[in-house]
């Protein structure tokens, strides 16, 4: 890897998202619109909302990241600006960490905004440290980058890249243990659940939740979250193509 190549990637892509400012509007507001209305869906129920809500701050950015990622490296990928830049002395590490990168950042400030509203101003309750709570969501939000930019490789269209939401997302969602704890859950889909990273992410935010110190359990999940974005970072860097179409 090149670090002045990746960075110079970097630059471009946030210089083009800098043209979009409504796609930068609802990256950063749908996960605080989101938690506000749920604040407020159980407002009679604060102490609900401080279980859900944690679990929710590390869902809604790795879900809104998968979206936007997918859907904007597909138009490199549709457009041929990757072909071209592949023609170019640009490594695929190069490119994949350019991008990661670019939107990682975007990831940051998404995570930091979510996060603060939900502390400061939500009464989101939180025994453990808000920066660890942060952590926590901004690594969410980089897996779902990750899993952004890997399933643009398999989509044709803008609408095949949303098609791959249901196949990618929903079954994590519903076996993360957000609806019923996984223990409590048929063996079978409690095996699935221990391979899939949204449950650990869910599991971490739950650690900041009920724990003053960081944990061994939190330690362990984080991990596992981080190691599955750059496992699946290398993936879609082996899955670029000079030929998109």
């Amino acid at each position: 890897m090149n670090a002045s190549r990746t960075l110079a990637t970097a630059a471009r892509v946030l210089a083009q998202l800098r043209h979009d400012p409504r796609t930068i509007a609802l990256l950063l507001l749908i996960p605080v619109v989101m938690i506000t209305l749920l604040r407020f869906v159980f407002d009679a129920s604060p102490r609900t909302f401080d279980n859900i809500g944690a679990s929710l701050l590390g869902i809604f950015p790795l879900i809104t990241m998968f979206l936007v990622t997918s859907i904007a490296t597909l138009r490199e990928r549709t457009s041929g600006t990757l072909e071209r830049l592949l023609a170019m002395p640009l490594g695929k590490a190069d490119l994949i960490a350019g991008y990661a990168l670019a939107f990682g950042v975007l990831a940051i400030v998404q995570s930091a905004l979510a996060t603060g509203i939900s502390l400061w101003l939500l009464d989101l309750d939180v025994i453990g440290s808000p920066w660890l709570l942060l952590l926590i969501a901004l690594l969410d939000a980089l897996l779902g980058t990750a899993l952004g930019l890997f399933v643009s490789a398999f989509a044709a269209s803008e609408f095949q890249a949303v098609q791959f939401m249901p196949a990618v997302i929903f079954p994590q969602l519903l076996l993360c243990g957000l609806f019923t704890p996984r223990d409590a859950m048929h063996p079978v889909l409690e095996g699935i659940s221990n391979v899939l990273p949204m449950s650990y992410a869910v599991d971490g935010m739950n650690e900041v939740l009920r724990h003053t110190d960081v944990t061994v359990t939190f330690i362990r999940d984080a991990t596992v979250v981080a190691a599955c974005a750059l496992l699946v970072l290398t993936l879609g860097a082996a899955t670029l193509r000079r030929r998109t179409t």
